[in-house]
């Protein structure tokens, strides 16, 4: 069985983590951003670099594009773009999976419908390419099953678009219900309601790495750096 492992219980775990690592794993990002463009009406370009998070080699995702940074987006006109795009079906249903997963989150919160909530952080471009991106590698790589570790979160306070709230913030904690979190000290957002759309999307199962044989390993770099850990997301990818 072709398994990944998911480790994000020391840095938690955004959409553009999870979208590096994979392609550390062998996700094609040229392929990715083939299908992209069939979905996201925006001029954009994607690419990774390498950089260091304490001594550690992880890969940071570029995502290039002149649409004003968190522009909104209504759920429905996401759900219309990826059902009327080139993807491939299982692609379409898992990245209407995630975005139904966000979309419930914050219609509870906001005490709104699915036809009527619309996005803040996650409207723009950037974070519908982590989505539907991580959807398309997850398939690429023909994975069975995933095993993540319990999902480290954050403390403290975040400014969002309704102003200043407790981390996790109100939308990933309804998310993640029922999934396993790892206490950390760390202040700050560790999860985002993108990671955590897609681990509770993709995951099996939570617990510590499986008994499997390792093919390979891939590092997501996020962009803050902390002072006593590395800001990444580890894949592993095996057979178990």
């Amino acid at each position: 069985m072709r398994t990944l492992f998911i480790d994000c219980g020391i840095s938690g775990i955004a959409g553009d983590m999870t979208l590096a690592a994979f392609t550390e794993i062998g996700a094609d990002l040229s392929v990715i951003s083939d299908k992209l463009h069939s979905v996201v009406n925006e001029d954009f370009s994607l690419s990774v670099e390498k950089v260091v998070k304490k001594g550690l080699s992880s890969s940071h995702l570029i995502i290039d594009t002149e649409e004003e940074k968190h522009s909104h987006r209504h759920y429905t006109d996401i759900k219309q773009a990826i059902e009327q795009s080139d993807l491939e079906e299982e692609e379409k249903l898992t990245a209407l999976s995630m975005f139904e997963t966000i979309a419930i989150a914050e219609a509870k919160i906001h005490n709104s419908t699915l036809e009527k909530v619309h996005f803040h952080e996650v409207g723009g471009v950037d974070s519908m390419i982590d989505i539907i991106g991580a959807a398309i590698a997850y398939h690429q790589l023909d994975i069975d099953k995933v095993v993540s570790t319990p999902v480290a979160a954050g403390n403290g306070y975040i400014h969002m678009a309704h102003g200043l709230y407790p981390v996790p913030a109100p939308a990933t904690l309804e998310i993640l219900k029922d999934i396993p979190l790892h206490h950390t000290e760390v202040q700050g957002e560790l999860t985002t309601p993108t990671g955590a759309a897609i681990i509770r999307t993709l995951t099996t199962e939570y617990g510590t790495i499986p008994g499997m044989k390792v093919n390979k390993i891939g590092y997501g770099a996020g962009t803050k750096d902390f002072e006593n850990h590395p800001n990444v997301v580890r894949f592993v990818l095996g057979e178990s």
